[in-house]
């Protein structure tokens, strides 16, 4: 099998396997429901090579991101440099998976895309973040993006993390009748 060839054949098992969705895409047609997965998952395959400027070029030049903690970056570059700097510090040796969980589209060229993601291989996290469970940190992420001659980009993000479950509330004593 030629190099084009098993590249294709892996691409297409990775967004089938990888980039999976529980939820049929709202207002879109199916090319762009394709274009918009294909965007999340060339993202989640840059994430597990840690390549930071390929995470980032889906973003808008001028596009925001909220990242986990709450901290605001304004443009690609500087959403590309944070990220240049987790992929060598805590997430350097991260895998994530990624699971489309809604994709809306409110006009023809704008769409909001809710995804999962379960992060695993990180070594700390960041302040105020908690692992879902034991080596596993979960979160969501939501992209608003818009389509300009014919290709989408990100304009803007926001990253959260999902805290543990609570512990289940302990239980009274049973009362006394006395006696």
């Amino acid at each position: 099998m030629n190099t084009f060839a098993r590249s294709s054949a892996l691409m297409a098992l990775f967004l089938t396997c990888c980039v999976s969705s529980p939820e049929k895409a709202e207002g879109t047609s199916p090319n762009e429901e394709a274009n918009l997965r294909k965007l999340v998952a060339e993202q989640t395959e840059a994430w597990n090579r840690h390549d930071a400027a390929a995470w980032s070029k889906s973003f808008a030049p001028d596009a925001e991101f909220i990242n986990i903690v709450g901290t605001v970056f304004k443009g690609r570059d500087e959403i590309e440099k944070r990220h240049a700097s987790i992929f060598v510090g805590i997430f350097k040796d991260t895998r994530t998976e990624v699971t489309v969980r809604k994709l809306h589209i409110i006009e023809p060229n704008v769409a909001v895309v809710d995804t999962d993601h379960v992060v695993t291989g990180y070594t700390a996290l960041p302040p105020g973040v908690q692992a879902t469970e034991q080596g596993v940190l979960r979160t969501r992420m939501r992209y608003v993006m818009k389509q300009s001659a014919g290709t989408w980009s990100i304009v803007a993000g926001q990253n959260t993390d999902v805290k543990p479950a609570p512990a289940p509330p302990s239980q009274p004593a049973p009362a006394s009748t006395g006696g």
